[in-house]
């Protein structure tokens, strides 16, 4: 005769479902406590991104349109210099205002409440947003240290080491350049215009000032690489073909003679 199976003790099936609410009340726990860990991890590698790679910005201005409007995000590699890439004739930068540009730039957006604005300039620090920081500026490089860049030739064109640019990039309507100068770069500086001639507070407006208008490259952020926002307005920032011609050095026996000559203010 086959012996009898055991009969459970009572209260086995209640004690089952304690046992298995206790177990899951143990993970909801364990996985609250690892929730602050994942925020703090997620941000650092946000940060980190930022600081060393990739960073959105905020254009507030119409100094480089038609190629970059006012309120498009740019996205701007800050890596590339940290293995010694040197800035290019024609590449977009981003850069920290030298001293009193921003003062001949366009309006900046209305100042935020105080509670909105400190939530953004929290989430524009760990970059969850695009930068709208009021020191930074975004312009073309046309020439870079030891070049001769200077206004114009007899068809009207910027030229650099005494070749003509044709620029496509220049907003439509615009001259090349409504004050005439000529500008030797000093080594490890840049010459920058914006897009929009006519609108652009760049080198030519501080041709009076040190250094003949130009910006340090160590004050350069990074290279805008691409327009991220809006989505109608995406495109990638590429050299222009029309650098590839100019010769690295200015002719021999030419020099700069710098400062502004009789032309038209602009802002």
């Amino acid at each position: 005769m086959p012996p009898r199976p055991e009969t459970q003790p009572e209260g086995g099936r209640a004690e089952r479902r304690r046992l298995a609410r206790r177990v899951r009340r143990r993970r909801r726990t364990r996985r609250a406590g690892e929730l602050p860990l994942l925020v703090v991890v997620a941000l650092c590698i946000a940060l980190l991104l930022k600081t060393f790679l990739v960073q959105a910005f905020f254009i507030p201005s119409g100094s480089m349109e038609q190629t970059i409007r006012i309120g498009d995000r740019v996205l701007v590699d800050k890596l590339t210099p940290w293995f010694g890439s040197k800035v290019e004739r024609g590449d977009v930068v981003v850069f920290k205002d030298p001293g009193g540009w921003l003062r001949g730039e366009a309006a900046r957006p209305a100042k935020d409440p105080i509670v909105v604005k400190q939530i953004k300039q929290t989430m524009t620090f760990i970059g969850l947003l695009p930068s709208a920081d009021e020191q930074d500026l975004i312009k073309r490089v046309i020439g870079v240290g030891g070049d001769e860049v200077a206004c114009c030739d007899a068809r009207g064109r910027i030229t650099v080491n005494g070749t003509p640019l044709d620029e496509p990039y220049v907003n439509p309507g615009n001259t090349p350049s409504e004050i005439r100068f000529d500008v030797k770069v000093p080594r490890g500086r840049l010459f920058v215009m914006g897009d929009h001639r006519a609108n652009s507070a760049d080198s030519r407006y501080h041709l009076d000032e040190g250094f003949q208008g130009t910006i340090d490259e160590n004050g350069v952020v990074g290279r805008a690489v691409v327009i991220a926002w809006p989505y109608g307005h995406w495109r990638e920032l590429e050299q222009p073909a029309t650098f590839l011609t100019v010769p690295d050095e200015a002719r021999r026996g030419r020099r700069g003679r710098g400062g502004r000559r009789r032309g038209a203010r602009f802002a």
